[in-house]
Formats: C-alpha cells, sequence, structure tokens
C-alpha cells in the first residue's frame, strides 16, 4: 500500500517537472520569436477578442466586489468613529489586491479556457501540422498574439476595475451608508498614492502573461478528440487560477513589503 501511494506520488512529481521544464521551453521560444516583429494585425485581432470583450464581465464583478466591501466595512468603521478612512481603505484593497486578482481570475476563466479550445481544436485537427507544412511556426503565429495581447489588456482591464470597484464603493458609502462624498474621496486622497496602483499593475502583467502561456500550452498539447481539448481547457483554467492566487503572495510580499 505504501509503496503504491510512493509511486503515485512519485509519477505526479515527475509529471509536473515534466510540464514545467516544456512551459520553460515554450516560454523561450516565445522570447525568441519576439525579436521578429510579430503581425500588429493579428495582435490587434487578440487584444479585442481576449480584451475587450472581457470588459463587461469585468466591470460587473468588480463593481459589485467594491459595493460588497463597503458594504461589510462601513458600518463597522462607523462603529468606531473610523468613517474618514473608509474611501482610502476600498481603494488599497482594490488597487493593491481585488482589482488585479479579480480580474485575472475572471479573464483566466473566459479568455484561458478560449485559448486552449482554440489552439487545442488546432491541434487535435492537424491544422498546427499544416502550418509547419507551410513553412509557418506555430509558436509565432498562436502563441506570440496572444501572449502579448494578455500582456497589454490585462494592466488596461485592471485599471478600469480600480475606477469601477472605487465608484462602487462610494455609491454604497454615500447613498447607503451615509457618508459624504467629500469624507470618501478625501480618505482617498489621504491614503492611497500611486505606487498602490502601479503594484498592482505589475501584477497583472504577470498574471497576463501566465494566463496566456499556460492556455497556449494546454492546447498546444491537447490530446486528440473532444475529450481531450475539453481536458486541455479545464485543465488550463485550474492551472492558471492556481499559479495566479500562489504567484499572488509572493509578488504582494516583494511589491508591498
Amino acid at each position: 500500500m505504501i509503496i503504491h501511494i510512493l509511486e503515485s506520488v512519485g509519477r505526479q512529481v515527475m509529471q509536473s517537472a515534466e510540464n514545467v521544464g516544456r512551459i520553460v521551453m515554450l516560454l523561450a521560444q516565445v522570447l525568441y520569436h519576439l525579436r521578429q516583429r510579430p503581425k500588429m494585425r493579428h495582435v490587434l485581432q487578440q487584444m479585442v477578442h481576449l480584451g475587450v470583450d472581457s470588459l463587461p464581465i469585468v466591470l460587473l464583478t468588480i463593481l459589485f466586489t467594491g459595493m460588497v466591501i463597503t458594504l461589510q466595512t462601513a458600518h463597522e468603521f462607523m462603529k468606531y468613529g473610523a468613517q474618514s478612512s473608509i474611501g482610502g481603505i476600498v481603494a488599497i484593497s482594490m488597487a493593491r489586491e481585488l482589482s488585479p486578482v479579480l480580474t485575472g481570475v475572471v479573464v483566466a476563466g473566459r479568455v484561458g479556457a478560449a485559448i486552449a479550445a482554440e489552439i487545442g481544436s488546432m491541434k487535435v485537427t492537424e491544422q498546427i501540422d499544416a502550418l509547419r507544412v507551410m513553412a509557418v511556426n506555430p509558436i509565432g503565429y498562436l502563441v506570440v498574439p496572444r501572449l502579448l495581447a494578455c500582456l497589454i489588456m490585462l494592466p488596461i482591464l485592471t485599471i478600469f476595475a480600480d475606477v469601477i470597484g472605487t465608484i462602487g464603493g462610494y455609491l454604497v458609502a454615500t447613498l447607503y451608508a451615509g457618508i459624504s462624498s467629500f469624507t470618501y474621496l478625501n480618505s482617498i486622497k489621504v491614503f492611497a498614492d500611486s505606487y498602490d496602483v502601479i503594484g498592482g499593475l505589475i501584477k497583472s502583467v504577470f498574471f497576463g502573461g501566465t494566463i496566456a502561456i499556460i492556455g497556449c500550452y494546454k492546447g498546444l498539447h491537447a490530446q486528440q478528440g473532444a475529450e481531450g481539448v475539453g481536458r486541455a481547457t479545464t485543465a488550463s483554467v485550474v492551472s492558471s487560477i492556481i499559479i495566479l492566487f500562489i504567484s499572488n503572495y509572493f509578488l504582494s510580499m516583494i511589491l508591498y513589503r
């Protein structure tokens, strides 16, 4: 029994190490092809598909997140006479953590799945092999535009999320908790600074790259058949979200020490 458990653990460790090695090799190939100036038309198409189309669901998610944060904290802060700090607390929490992390999770669920499913379908229908036959490198043609689109669009989505989350908190604070507009906005000016936003944007760049690379990797290594594409899509979303949360801890420790 113990031997079987150890064998199972060993297989999982070896498989994880193999996957990490392949992802590093894929990233090295992407960095090599970045020097060859990818076609901006492909990048812009991916920016619209992966970024602009994700804006409504990101804004809806972050709007109600900001409203809930203010709803849960307003009366507790007012109980102890700390209502003058509510706006700053909401703005800092949105900029540092909630906006980049929740935006990353939403994009991982939508964009990561779309990337893995699209490339996985091309893999199982041998379209990627056809690209190689036509002397078109699939890394430069498929992976690089999606990576650049995620690196560009996720920070932009995070900026929109910062604004809409703070607005959601403002609406609850002024209309529900009875806090004046001046008190809410002035607390943001007092407590928050530009580095809170910059740190969140740095996180979002890393999250965007992670989502794109993992989605492309899972799609390129999808197994044959519809079931294989489905597994690759699910694995892409799960892996991206897990790595996102783990890396968020270390990035927060480095950026906000």
